[in-house]
């Protein structure tokens, strides 16, 4: 595996809990990893370590085999924005943006002009279905056809690493399946990992791994062969 994201002896503390106790993990180009487990279990505080959210208390972020926890937050925010995408529960698209805008975003905050962002952008609506839907604002929008176009915001920058955080929460089943199918096959076209947490064993095995956190440490591994 060409590893693109690894986590090296991983630990967390709050306090006097720990959230993370010594994690490793390896993600490869192309591949999916789902991380489950119940509230509490260190999961969400493994995404935000791994996506340089925030810094572990030991062990090792690389990506690349660049070590990324060491650097400066300017380097590291600069990192994320040309490295990373990322899809949130909500989608978190602008209100006042139509939907082209709110995909070429990212783009536009790392310089790129106007123009040239938004046709970047709309290379992925087409793939995503939603051609057409370009300048429509989210309130024009469902839930799921958002929750597309913020998948098009992680991937309108070419990322090493796709981040995903409940991506399907607030999704009915059914939109939920054509999401995760859309956002896993995006993945594997474009070479880009994919990191996501989520409560959902059915979406979690639309993934290439399944990592079980439990009480800071990984309780068990599961691989699927995804077809």
């Amino acid at each position: 595996m060409n590893t693109v994201l690894a986590g090296l002896g991983l630990t967390k503390k709050y306090g006097s809990t720990l959230a993370l106790d010594g994690v490793d993990i390896r993600v490869g180009e192309g591949d999916s990893l789902a991380i489950m487990g119940p509230s509490g279990s260190g999961k969400s505080t493994l995404l935000h370590v791994l996506a340089g959210i925030i810094r572990p208390d030991g062990g090792s972020v690389l990506l690349r085999g660049q070590h990324i926890d060491s650097l400066g937050e300017n380097k590291l925010s600069a990192l994320r924005r040309r490295h990373f995408g990322f899809v949130f529960q909500s989608g978190q698209l602008l209100p006042e943006l139509p939907a082209e805008e709110n995909a070429a975003l990212p783009l536009m905050l790392e310089g790129v002009a106007r123009r040239q962002a938004v046709e970047r952008a709309r290379r992925w609506f087409a793939p995503l279905g939603l051609e057409g839907l370009e300048l429509r604002r989210p309130g024009q929008l469902s839930g799921g056809q958002a929750q597309r176009v913020a998948i098009a915001r992680a991937l309108a920058v070419e990322p090493d690493v796709v981040f995903a955080d409940e991506p399907t929460g607030a999704l009915d089943q059914r939109t939920s399946t054509e999401v995760i199918q859309l956002l896993t096959f995006a993945c594997r076209e474009t070479g880009a990992a994919l990191v996501m947490v989520t409560h959902d064993a059915d979406m979690a095995a639309h993934c290439d791994h399944v990592l079980h956190v439990r009480d800071g440490r990984i309780s068990h591994h599961s691989q699927y062969t995804v077809t």
